[in-house]
Parts: structure tokens; C-alpha cells; sequence
């Protein structure tokens, strides 16, 4: 075990002794701890070799290539979790792991959850985390992965959509940057690429009343909440300074009197 930390600690793992711990106890053999310890020192998420993440109090499966969840996307859930009901429609877009919209329903008796991403590897991985509780996965590009009964009927639509700018990729962290999914991170030349189609037809998934909460960033909260009120919605943002998380959530107003009754 020490000759393990020593090597984590040469690799610039901070938390060298409790990773150690981690790939020891997921580790089969002798030989397969070995090459779990290179990989971590080569560079890859220890999330990604040992299998699973910590999101939320909850186990989550996260395989190679897959968006590993943040901490900061834990203060995303938190804010959605005050904004559905039981028996409430929860979609989760752009999902990865499928993590943001689990946890949002942990806890929940009666619910209707639905993931979309692009990626199938991603797909993939969702599946063994969303249909255990109850929700279906789907592949495609945003809404068009969505099935067709659920269009003005969503709650609460989840979105840890890409948003780092193209050029600032480079930028990132070798662990996010040489081993997530690039269309998991590139968000296009300004970063909002994707919250501005996500934006843009919102409306027309959520139910009266309903919300979306898109993940941002501090520098670029004023611009997603400006895409969220130019279509059409009641918009603000949200900020956590424990967890660095920052939200811009919108909601779809009532169109009239009987919408708010129902």
C-alpha cells in the first residue's frame, strides 16, 4: 500500500492514501491492481478505473470515455429537487452517467424519468444507472432523442449540457480533456452552443409551471439567463459558493388561469 501512495503522490494525487484504498478494494488480483494503479498514474479519473463515482450520497457507474459527475452539478440536483412533485415528469439532457437525474429522484416514490445523450458510450453507462430506479434511457441529438408522449408534459428538464468554450479545451485539466468525451465538454466558440438550442425549445417540452435548470458557469450565468428569458421564460440564476455550482433555471409561465389551476 505505501509503495501505491508513493507512486500517487509522485503522479500529483492529492488524496494519494484514499485513492489507494479505492483501487485496492476494487481491484480482482494482484495483477489487476497493477494496472489500475498505471492507469491512475498515467492520468485517467479514478472514477473511470475503479468504476463507480460519489454523487449525491449515491454509488453512480461511470465507464471510460463517460462525463464524470462534479461535486458542483450535486447543487443543480439540490435546486431541482425543490421544484418536483411526486408523480412529476423528470427528463435529463445531455446525461452521461445519468446522475444528475437519479439523484433528483432519490427519495421519490412515483416519478417518470427519461435520459437523452448523443453519446453512445454514455447511453450506455446511463442505462445501468437509470433503469434500475424506474427511468428510460435514449440516444440522440437533445429533444429529438425524446419520445413524443412526454412534449409539454416535463417538470423538471436537467441540463449539464457542454459549456467550455472550443478553445479553452486545451486548457482543461489532461483528466477531463485527454479521457471525457470531447462532445461532452466542447460547448462551441463561446461555450453556449448548446444552451441556446436547449433554450430556445424548452417551451415546448415543459408543462405550464414547468422548469429548466441549465449548469453554467459564473462568467457565462448572465448570457444563459438572457437565452432563457429571450424564449420565452422566467429566468434567474442560482449560486452555491460551497461547491462553486452555478444554475440558470427557468420556468414556463402559465398561459392562463386554468393552466395554473391544473
Amino acid at each position: 500500500m505505501n509503495d501505491i501512495v508513493t507512486r500517487l503522490r509522485a503522479a500529483g494525487c492529492v488524496f494519494a492514501e484514499d485513492e489507494a484504498s479505492l483501487l485496492t478494494a476494487a481491484a480482482s488480483t494482484a495483477s489487476d491492481l497493477e494496472s489500475m494503479v498505471d492507469r491512475r498514474v498515467g492520468g485517467e479519473p479514478l472514477e473511470q478505473i475503479v468504476g463507480w463515482a460519489e454523487f449525491r450520497g449515491l454509488r453512480i457507474a461511470v465507464e471510460p470515455t463517460v462525463f464524470v459527475p462534479r461535486r458542483r452539478t450535486e447543487f443543480l440536483v439540490q435546486q431541482a429537487s425543490s421544484l418536483v412533485s411526486p408523480g412529476g415528469v423528470v427528463v435529463d439532457l445531455c446525461c452521461g452517467s445519468g446522475a444528475i437525474g437519479v439523484a433528483t429522484v432519490a427519495g421519490m416514490s412515483e416519478f417518470e424519468l427519461y435520459a437523452a445523450d448523443i453519446d453512445l458510450a454514455a447511453v450506455q453507462c446511463a442505462r445501468r444507472n437509470v433503469e434500475p430506479v424506474g427511468g428510460q434511457v435514449f440516444q440522440g441529438d437533445l429533444y429529438d432523442a425524446l419520445p413524443a408522449r412526454i412534449r409539454g408534459r416535463v417538470d423538471v428538464l436537467l441540463v449539464n449540457a457542454p459549456y467550455v468554450p472550443t478553445e479553452d479545451i486545451g486548457m482543461m485539466p489532461p483528466e477531463a480533456r485527454d479521457h471525457e468525451a470531447r462532445v461532452a465538454l466542447d460547448g462551441g466558440s463561446d461555450g453556449l452552443e448548446i444552451h441556446r438550442r436547449v433554450a430556445r425549445d424548452a417551451s415546448t417540452w415543459l408543462r405550464p409551471g414547468g422548469h429548466v435548470l441549465i449548469e453554467t458557469s459564473v462568467r457565462q450565468a448572465a448570457s444563459t439567463e438572457r437565452l432563457l428569458t429571450d424564449a420565452g421564460l422566467t429566468a434567474r440564476v442560482e449560486h452555491s459558493d460551497e461547491v462553486d455550482g452555478t444554475v440558470g433555471v427557468g420556468r414556463r409561465p402559465f398561459s392562463s388561469r386554468s393552466d395554473e389551476i391544473l
